[in-house]
Protein backbone atom coordinates (compact mmCIF):
# COMPACT_ATOMS: atom_id res chain seq x y z
CA UNK A 1 0.00 0.00 0.00
CA UNK A 2 1.07 3.52 -0.95
CA UNK A 3 1.47 5.48 2.56
CA UNK A 4 -0.94 8.42 2.57
CA UNK A 5 1.27 10.82 2.78
CA UNK A 6 2.58 10.39 -0.03
CA UNK A 7 -0.21 11.31 -2.37
CA UNK A 8 -1.03 14.56 0.05
CA UNK A 9 2.22 15.42 -0.69
CA UNK A 10 1.63 14.70 -4.34
CA UNK A 11 -1.43 16.79 -4.32
CA UNK A 12 0.55 20.21 -2.17
CA UNK A 13 3.38 20.02 -4.75
CA UNK A 14 0.36 19.74 -7.90
CA UNK A 15 -1.05 22.99 -6.39
CA UNK A 16 1.36 25.17 -5.97
CA UNK A 17 2.77 24.24 -9.23
CA UNK A 18 3.83 27.17 -11.98
CA UNK A 19 3.97 25.51 -14.99
CA UNK A 20 5.97 28.27 -16.63
CA UNK A 21 8.69 28.75 -13.85
CA UNK A 22 8.80 24.80 -14.02
CA UNK A 23 9.69 25.49 -17.43
CA UNK A 24 12.78 27.20 -16.79
CA UNK A 25 14.10 24.71 -13.77
CA UNK A 26 14.27 22.03 -16.04
CA UNK A 27 16.02 24.17 -19.16
CA UNK A 28 18.50 25.20 -15.62
CA UNK A 29 18.58 22.15 -14.23
CA UNK A 30 19.41 20.25 -17.64
CA UNK A 31 16.89 17.56 -16.64
CA UNK A 32 14.98 15.12 -18.38
CA UNK A 33 12.50 14.89 -15.58
CA UNK A 34 9.82 17.88 -16.07
CA UNK A 35 9.62 20.17 -13.09
CA UNK A 36 5.88 21.58 -11.72
CA UNK A 37 7.68 24.82 -10.76
CA UNK A 38 8.04 24.71 -6.84
CA UNK A 39 10.75 26.33 -5.79
CA UNK A 40 12.99 24.22 -3.13
CA UNK A 41 12.42 25.86 0.42
CA UNK A 42 8.67 25.99 -0.95
CA UNK A 43 8.66 22.01 -1.45
CA UNK A 44 9.64 21.96 2.31
CA UNK A 45 7.88 23.74 3.44
CA UNK A 46 4.74 22.33 1.97
CA UNK A 47 6.50 18.62 2.79
CA UNK A 48 5.91 19.88 6.48
CA UNK A 49 2.52 20.73 6.21
CA UNK A 50 1.32 17.63 4.53
CA UNK A 51 3.41 15.46 7.09
CA UNK A 52 1.67 16.91 9.85
CA UNK A 53 -1.17 16.04 8.28
CA UNK A 54 -0.49 11.99 7.85
CA UNK A 55 2.55 12.50 10.49
CA UNK A 56 4.99 9.31 10.51
CA UNK A 57 5.16 7.50 13.49
CA UNK A 58 8.76 5.62 12.95
CA UNK A 59 11.70 5.90 10.88
CA UNK A 60 10.40 3.02 8.99
CA UNK A 61 7.09 5.04 8.11
CA UNK A 62 9.50 8.02 7.00
CA UNK A 63 11.30 5.42 4.89
CA UNK A 64 8.60 3.85 2.92
CA UNK A 65 7.11 7.11 2.36
CA UNK A 66 10.81 8.81 1.47
CA UNK A 67 11.22 5.84 -0.95
CA UNK A 68 7.67 5.84 -2.72
CA UNK A 69 7.97 9.10 -4.08
CA UNK A 70 11.23 9.57 -4.88
CA UNK A 71 11.42 5.80 -7.22
CA UNK A 72 8.16 6.95 -8.59
CA UNK A 73 8.71 10.78 -9.18
CA UNK A 74 7.33 12.20 -12.32
CA UNK A 75 8.52 15.75 -11.34
CA UNK A 76 11.69 16.84 -9.56
CA UNK A 77 9.97 18.33 -7.22
CA UNK A 78 8.53 15.12 -6.01
CA UNK A 79 12.26 14.06 -5.12
CA UNK A 80 13.20 17.25 -3.40
CA UNK A 81 9.57 16.09 -1.34
CA UNK A 82 11.32 12.15 -0.53
CA UNK A 83 14.53 14.40 0.27
CA UNK A 84 12.82 16.83 2.77
CA UNK A 85 10.44 13.68 4.47
CA UNK A 86 14.02 11.83 5.35
CA UNK A 87 14.75 15.03 7.42
CA UNK A 88 11.59 14.87 9.53
CA UNK A 89 12.44 15.23 13.35
CA UNK A 90 11.12 11.84 13.83
CA UNK A 91 13.95 10.39 11.47
CA UNK A 92 16.56 13.36 12.41
CA UNK A 93 20.34 10.72 12.59
CA UNK A 94 18.21 7.56 11.85
CA UNK A 95 21.25 5.26 10.79
CA UNK A 96 18.33 3.07 9.13
CA UNK A 97 18.39 5.70 6.47
CA UNK A 98 21.78 4.94 5.04
CA UNK A 99 20.83 3.17 2.10
CA UNK A 100 17.68 5.01 1.20
CA UNK A 101 20.42 7.68 1.16
CA UNK A 102 22.94 5.85 -1.19
CA UNK A 103 20.25 5.31 -3.82
CA UNK A 104 19.30 8.95 -3.89
CA UNK A 105 22.60 9.73 -4.59
CA UNK A 106 23.39 7.14 -7.27
CA UNK A 107 20.41 7.05 -8.71
CA UNK A 108 19.76 11.06 -8.33
CA UNK A 109 22.79 11.22 -10.27
CA UNK A 110 22.96 15.21 -10.57
CA UNK A 111 24.23 17.79 -8.68
CA UNK A 112 20.49 19.38 -7.39
CA UNK A 113 19.82 15.67 -5.63
CA UNK A 114 22.91 15.04 -4.40
CA UNK A 115 23.60 18.69 -2.59
CA UNK A 116 19.98 18.09 -1.27
CA UNK A 117 20.88 15.07 0.74
CA UNK A 118 23.98 16.46 1.99
CA UNK A 119 22.91 17.68 4.95
CA UNK A 120 20.89 14.33 5.77
CA UNK A 121 24.73 12.63 5.39
CA UNK A 122 26.14 15.41 7.81
CA UNK A 123 23.39 14.49 10.42
CA UNK A 124 24.11 10.62 10.04
CA UNK A 125 27.91 11.55 10.46
CA UNK A 126 27.71 13.84 13.76
CA UNK A 127 25.58 11.26 15.25
CA UNK A 128 27.11 8.25 14.31
CA UNK A 129 30.97 8.59 13.69
CA UNK A 130 32.41 5.90 14.12
CA UNK A 131 29.69 4.10 11.80
CA UNK A 132 29.89 7.27 8.96
CA UNK A 133 33.28 7.57 8.52
CA UNK A 134 34.12 4.39 6.79
CA UNK A 135 31.20 4.59 4.64
CA UNK A 136 32.53 8.44 3.42
CA UNK A 137 35.88 7.03 2.98
CA UNK A 138 35.00 4.36 1.00
CA UNK A 139 32.35 6.80 -0.72
CA UNK A 140 35.31 8.84 -1.21
CA UNK A 141 36.80 5.90 -3.32
CA UNK A 142 34.09 4.49 -5.01
CA UNK A 143 33.95 4.72 -9.20
CA UNK A 144 30.53 6.75 -8.53
CA UNK A 145 31.43 10.49 -9.26
CA UNK A 146 28.47 11.18 -6.88
CA UNK A 147 29.64 9.21 -4.42
CA UNK A 148 32.83 10.82 -4.17
CA UNK A 149 31.43 14.44 -4.06
CA UNK A 150 28.96 13.48 -1.23
CA UNK A 151 31.80 12.15 0.77
CA UNK A 152 33.77 15.60 0.13
CA UNK A 153 30.49 17.77 0.66
CA UNK A 154 29.40 15.55 3.73
CA UNK A 155 30.87 17.74 6.34
CA UNK A 156 29.63 21.08 4.73
CA UNK A 157 27.84 23.32 7.74
CA UNK A 158 29.17 21.06 10.47
CA UNK A 159 31.51 23.73 11.49
CA UNK A 160 33.44 23.19 14.81
CA UNK A 161 32.36 20.10 14.29
CA UNK A 162 34.09 18.99 11.37
CA UNK A 163 36.59 16.21 11.69
CA UNK A 164 39.55 17.24 9.87
CA UNK A 165 41.44 14.03 9.45
CA UNK A 166 38.60 12.39 7.74
CA UNK A 167 38.24 15.78 5.51
CA UNK A 168 41.97 15.85 4.63
CA UNK A 169 41.38 12.25 3.88
CA UNK A 170 38.27 12.59 1.15
CA UNK A 171 39.69 15.39 -0.24
CA UNK A 172 43.94 13.91 -1.00
CA UNK A 173 41.75 10.68 -2.61
CA UNK A 174 40.27 13.10 -5.06
CA UNK A 175 42.40 16.08 -5.62
CA UNK A 176 43.55 14.87 -8.87
CA UNK A 177 39.67 13.81 -9.94
CA UNK A 178 39.10 15.26 -13.79
CA UNK A 179 35.68 15.91 -13.25
CA UNK A 180 34.15 19.01 -12.50
CA UNK A 181 31.86 17.91 -10.09
CA UNK A 182 34.46 16.30 -7.39
CA UNK A 183 36.64 19.87 -7.87
CA UNK A 184 34.00 22.41 -7.18
CA UNK A 185 33.16 19.99 -4.19
CA UNK A 186 36.59 19.93 -2.67
CA UNK A 187 36.72 24.08 -3.07
CA UNK A 188 32.93 24.17 -1.84
CA UNK A 189 34.40 21.92 1.52
CA UNK A 190 37.23 23.99 1.83
CA UNK A 191 35.63 27.56 1.49
CA UNK A 192 32.73 26.44 3.95
CA UNK A 193 35.36 25.58 6.31
CA UNK A 194 37.99 28.51 6.12
CA UNK A 195 34.58 30.24 7.87
CA UNK A 196 35.39 28.70 11.12
CA UNK A 197 38.67 27.48 10.95
CA UNK A 198 40.72 30.01 8.33
CA UNK A 199 43.66 28.92 9.57
CA UNK A 200 43.54 24.79 8.86
CA UNK A 201 42.37 26.00 5.07
CA UNK A 202 45.88 27.85 4.48
CA UNK A 203 47.62 24.93 6.09
CA UNK A 204 45.72 22.96 4.02
CA UNK A 205 46.30 24.58 0.63
CA UNK A 206 49.61 25.27 1.43
CA UNK A 207 50.45 21.35 1.95
CA UNK A 208 48.40 19.86 -0.90
CA UNK A 209 48.21 20.49 -4.58
CA UNK A 210 44.69 20.84 -5.75
CA UNK A 211 43.20 21.85 -9.01
CA UNK A 212 42.58 25.70 -9.88
CA UNK A 213 39.03 25.25 -9.85
CA UNK A 214 39.01 23.47 -6.27
CA UNK A 215 41.93 26.35 -5.13
CA UNK A 216 40.04 29.07 -6.41
CA UNK A 217 36.93 27.92 -4.21
CA UNK A 218 38.26 27.29 -1.16
CA UNK A 219 40.06 30.75 -1.12
CA UNK A 220 37.11 32.55 -1.52
CA UNK A 221 36.92 34.06 2.18
CA UNK A 222 40.25 33.87 2.82
CA UNK A 223 41.50 37.12 0.87
CA UNK A 224 45.13 37.65 0.14
CA UNK A 225 46.06 35.10 2.77
CA UNK A 226 45.43 32.01 0.59
CA UNK A 227 48.59 30.69 -0.79
CA UNK A 228 48.67 30.93 -5.15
Amino acid sequence: MVPPLVPAVRATLRAAADPERGRGMQAYLKSTQPCLGVRVPEVRRLTRTAAAGHPPASVGDVERAAAELWRSATHREERYAAIALTGLPVAEGALELLPLHTEMVTTGAWWDLVDGVSPRVRELLLAHPEAMAPVLRGWARSPDRWLRRSAVIAQVGAKDRTDTDLLAEVIEVNAADPEFFVRKAIGWALRDLAKSDPAWVLRFLAEHELSPLSRREAAKHLGGGAPG
